[in-house]
């Protein structure tokens, strides 16, 4: 057996629906990320990348397009993300990594960036119902990720809030889809984006931003 099947292979049974390796393992990954990301630390971005690589296989095995999608995106904001975390332009006080809200600017880009990029991946999908069998749903939840990871690339306390609005509808979407492991990790991924919300909040109005001296390597963030 190929590495490739035995993602695709059934790890066990819950709610009456087969989770696969891909599913079980991706998500925990994702889980992983999430709370690396909580914590600031710049390990957040391979977990992601590994994370976005294995859940490529589960949602090909769904047949979710948006999910596909969504995890090449993930891929690709990872890489992007690592790098921006890597040069590390601003740090806190603490020689922590600097989080901050966002400008009304900044908020404005990142809404009419979601809403244009869901009309316009959501209209695709519908013109081609054979990349997705929810395209507006898919769309959603693809162009949703992307806006999410930008938010946290930046450092910004609205990429929780953006992976709440994701998250609302990825449950329902993952349990239709048949990936219910998917779907249980999105109901986990609340709380965490719950609680990294309100401390990135509270770092957001604490920490006082300084230049930092070797803009190559972010040292100071937490392992």
């Amino acid at each position: 057996m190929s590495a490739l099947d035995w993602l695709g292979s059934p790890a066990f049974e819950v709610f009456h629906q087969t989770v696969i390796w891909s599913d079980l393992i991706g998500n925990t990954l994702g889980l992983v990320a999430l709370a690396l990301g909580w914590r600031r630390s710049i390990w957040t971005w391979p977990a992601q990348l590994l994370s976005g690589l294995i859940l490529v296989a589960a949602y090909a095995s769904a047949h979710l397009s948006g999910g596909v999608g969504k995890q090449l995106l993930v891929i690709a904001v990872a890489c992007w993300g690592w790098r921006q975390w890597q040069r590390g332009r601003q740090r806190a006080q603490d020689g922590t990594l600097a989080v901050r809200t966002a400008s009304w600017t900044e908020r404005g880009l990142l809404f009419g960036g979601a809403v244009l990029g869901t009309l316009a991946v959501g209209g695709l999908f519908t013109l081609y119902p054979s990349l997705s069998w929810s395209p507006w749903a898919d769309a959603y939840i693809f162009v949703g990720t992307l806006v999410a990871m930008i938010a946290q690339a930046r450092g910004l306390v609205e990429f929780w809030f953006a992976w709440l609005l994701v998250d609302l509808v990825g449950v329902p979407l993952a349990f239709n889809g048949g990936l219910a492991f998917s779907a249980l990790v999105y109901i986990v991924y609340f709380g965490l984006v719950v609680w990294g919300a309100y401390d990135w909040w509270q770092r957001s109005r604490t920490n006082h931003i300084r230049p930092q001296a070797h803009p190559e390597v972010l040292e100071g963030a937490k392992a």
